[in-house]
C-alpha cells in the first residue's frame, strides 16, 4: 500500500523571545540560540529535520517583540494552531504570538520590506532590577533627547553606514535605507527607533554607543553626521549593551498577521518621578 501524499504548508510565525540568555537568533554549536530551539521543537512534532527561515538575525543578548519566521510543514496541523502547539513545549524565554498560512513563495526574509528596533535608556540614578533585563541604565549625565532626535534625522535616507558597521559580517556593503529615525522620552526612560530595509551587523548598537554622546553634549549633531557620511569607523569605539535592543517589528506589503499580533507588543515601563504625597512622612 502507498502512503498517502503529504501536503505541504508554509507556515508564518511571529515570534517574542528574551535574549538574555540566547547567543543570537542564528543556529550555531555549542550555544544556545532561539532559531536552534524552535526548529528542534517543530522537528519533533514534524518527525524529520525542519529549517526554519528569520526576517533577521539578532545578536547575542537581543530581544525580539515580534520577529518573524517561516517553515514548510507536512503534517495534519491547522496552520493557526502551530502557536499553541509549539507554546506548550518551547522554554519560557520564547513565546509564539500566533501562526498563519502563508502562500509557497512568501518568505519571512526576502518579503519583508523593513525592520525596525528599539532601545531603552533608563536614565534614573536609582537602579530597579525589573527593567534592568530590558535596558540600558545611563545615569552617569543628564540625556537630552532633543539632541539625539536632531543627531538622528539626517539618517533618513539610503546611506552608507559603514561607520557603524562591525567586523566578521558576511554582508558584501554597507548601504542602508533608514525609513524612520525617532527618540522620545517617556518618564525616566528614553527610546530610540530606527527603522530601515535592514540593519548592518551591530549597527543599532554602535549607533546608540555614539547618539548618548550626543544626549550629553559631549558630541554636537553635527559632528555625529560628520562622522558616519565620511566613515569613519575609527572614531566609533563604543556599542550600547545588548540588553537594551528590541527587534519591535517587521513590515510586509500584505501581512497575513493582523496588527494587534505584531506592531507594538514590547509594553513600555513608566516610574514615577516623584513619590506620591500619601507616602511622605510629616
Amino acid at each position: 500500500m502507498q502512503s498517502p501524499q503529504l501536503t505541504k504548508q508554509r507556515i508564518a510565525l511571529v515570534i517574542q523571545y528574551l535574549g538574555t540568555h540566547f547567543y543570537g537568533w542564528q543556529r550555531q554549536p555549542n550555544h544556545r540560540s532561539v532559531q536552534e530551539e524552535i526548529e528542534k521543537v517543530i522537528s519533533a512534532v514534524e518527525q524529520r529535520p525542519v529549517t526554519l527561515h528569520a526576517a533577521g538575525r539578532t545578536d547575542t543578548g537581543v530581544h525580539a517583540a515580534a520577529q518573524v519566521a517561516h517553515f514548510n510543514a507536512t503534517g495534519p496541523i491547522p496552520a493557526t494552531r502551530w502557536a499553541a502547539v509549539l507554546n506548550s513545549r518551547l522554554p519560557e524565554d520564547i513565546l509564539i504570538r500566533a501562526s498563519a498560512l502563508v502562500s509557497p513563495n512568501w518568505h519571512a526574509r526576502f518579503s519583508a520590506r523593513w525592520r525596525r528596533y528599539r532601545y531603552t535608556l533608563y536614565t534614573d540614578n536609582r537602579p530597579n532590577l525589573f527593567v534592568r533585563p530590558f535596558s540600558w541604565h545611563y545615569y552617569h549625565a543628564p540625556l537630552d533627547e532633543s539632541l539625539i532626535q536632531e543627531a538622528l534625522t539626517p539618517l533618513m535616507g539610503k546611506h552608507h553606514l559603514a561607520a557603524f558597521h562591525r567586523a566578521n559580517s558576511g554582508r558584501s556593503h554597507s548601504w542602508v535605507d533608514v525609513q524612520a529615525v525617532e527618540c522620545y522620552r517617556n518618564g525616566s526612560f528614553i527610546h530610540i527607533e530606527i527603522q530601515a530595509n535592514g540593519f548592518l551587523y551591530g549597527m543599532v548598537r554602535l549607533l546608540v554607543g555614539m547618539l548618548v554622546q550626543v544626549g550629553t553634549g559631549e558630541l554636537h549633531p553635527n559632528s555625529f553626521t560628520e562622522l558616519w557620511v565620511n566613515q569613519r569607523r575609527e572614531a566609533v569605539k563604543y556599542a550600547a549593551p545588548a540588553r537594551g535592543l528590541c527587534l519591535l517589528r517587521v513590515g510586509y506589503p500584505n501581512s497575513p498577521f493582523p496588527p494587534e499580533v505584531w506592531f507594538d507588543t514590547q509594553p513600555k515601563f513608566l516610574l514615577p518621578t516623584n513619590t506620591p504625597s500619601e507616602y511622605c512622612l510629616n
